[in-house]
């Protein structure tokens, strides 16, 4: 690690096979907690390269363990550390999208940057994490999502886990956490903190199979936040999009606020379901939500998408999708 420190300190950048043998090195525990903080400042520091970005996703999903579904999946998710602290739409848009009838596999994970990561959200409601393959597979035939906790699919993440939980800021395994969703989706909506990493992410993901859209609001969130346009990258290249294109109000900051505890952003969460929300969180989830379905079926254009993610959401539909995963939850617990 010495030497890979110093070539990194020298500004140097490690090649793609360097890099994912380093993290390789690092998640079996080859190196002790102060080298390996120390590799991961060095990101916080100086922009990660492409092929670092690969090197490590590779090295990630050849460690993870892997999920097949038989359905056509699509994760949501955003790479976290934008320090907005909004409340949970990745996760209330994947049950938006769900209800919508586009199945969702969500790969999630404990709030590291922010109060409440989508982990913390699920966990408070009772949901019980597992890596049951039958049983992930009964929540997507029955709900039309399923919900994996990242920890339980990357078991090497175990040595760096409390170092990024000590560190308390982004790290570049924040970059990574989108793109190692162990069930390998065909679809992926992602939301990143900047714009740099939105471009690497692009190229990354035109050399694949993938229907994709990857996001950055201009004003620095790592979802539609609609207090701005966002830019997005998607297989038919890039564009800017406004609130006013997906036919929303533009809001404030403090509209989308989330909660400053579990508790809060709970309540939010349940608030949004049930329709007793304010106007600008629901448009917030209507918006983020589109931007998923349009992700998975770009050709049937933006319009199509937001209605879906309306009628989804205003009919109770998505309430309806989270009362039914949490009831085959409490069948299995039973």
């Amino acid at each position: 690690m010495k030497t890979i420190l110093n070539s990194l300190i020298d500004h140097r950048s490690l090649s793609k096979e360097q890099a994912k043998q380093v993290l390789v090195d690092i998640t079996s525990g080859k190196f002790n907690p102060s080298q390996t903080a120390a590799f991961m400042t060095v990101y916080m520091m100086r922009s990660i390269t492409v092929d670092e970005l690969q090197g490590f996703r590779d090295a990630m999903l050849e460690q993870c363990l892997r999920v097949e579904f038989e359905q056509s999946v699509i994760d949501v998710c955003g790479t976290g550390g934008d320090g907005k602290n909004t409340f949970n739409l990745s996760t209330l848009s994947s049950f938006v999208i769900a209800a919508a009838g586009q199945p969702v596999a969500k790969h999630g994970n404990y709030g590291v940057s922010s109060a409440c990561g989508s982990s913390n959200l699920m966990e408070y409601f009772g949901y019980k994490f597992t890596n049951n393959i039958d049983v992930l597979k009964k929540s997507l035939d029955r709900a039309n999502i399923c919900f994996m906790h990242a920890p339980l699919f990357h078991p090497a993440m175990k040595n760096v886990a409390p170092i990024r939980k000590e560190l308390g800021v982004k790290t570049f395994f924040n970059m990574l956490g989108p793109m190692v969703n162990p069930a390998f989706p065909s679809k992926q909506l992602v939301g990143v903190f900047s714009l740099e990493i939105a471009r690497q992410y692009g190229y990354l993901y035109q050399n694949t199979s993938k229907s994709f859209v990857i996001m950055h609001s201009v004003d620095g969130y790592d979802e539609v936040s609609l207090t701005g346009p966002v830019k997005v990258f998607s297989n038919s290249g890039e564009r800017m999009i406004s609130p006013e294109d997906l036919g929303l109000p533009q809001l404030k900051a403090q509209d989308i606020r989330g909660g400053d505890s579990v508790e809060e952003s709970a309540k939010i969460f349940m608030n949004v379901l049930e329709g007793k929300a304010t106007s600008q969180q629901r448009d917030a989830v209507i918006g983020n939500a589109a931007m998923g379905l349009y992700a998975a079926n770009q050709e049937d254009g933006l319009e199509a998408a937001v209605e879906r993610a309306r009628e989804a959401l205003d009919s109770g539909k998505a309430l309806a999708t989270f009362k039914k995963l949490m009831e085959v939850q409490n069948e299995i617990s039973a």
